[in-house]
């Protein structure tokens, strides 16, 4: 079972790609701007504090936006 944090998390990841898809797509960021958007995101998680307590969920995160960067959407569903 999901805890609300879980669904909460999801929610907010799908609609702030939502976005960065919906700024590239219209052309109001450059998509090497919405890339380096990402990038940043994964570099925050790469270079957390090692004695925070959560290191695996940064590495976790860190994959997950790189996955994204990769092409993985989860917005946009290949069909």
């Amino acid at each position: 079972m999901h805890t609300n944090h879980d669904v909460a998390g999801a929610a907010a990841l799908c609609i702030c790609e939502s976005i960065m898809l919906c700024l590239g797509d219209g052309n109001t960021l450059p998509k090497n701007e919405v890339v380096g958007v990402l990038e940043n995101a994964v570099d925050v998680h790469l270079n957390a504090p090692e004695d925070d307590g959560m290191i695996d969920m940064h590495e976790a995160v860190a994959a997950m936006k790189n996955g994204i960067l990769a092409g993985g959407s989860s917005v946009r569903r290949r069909k």
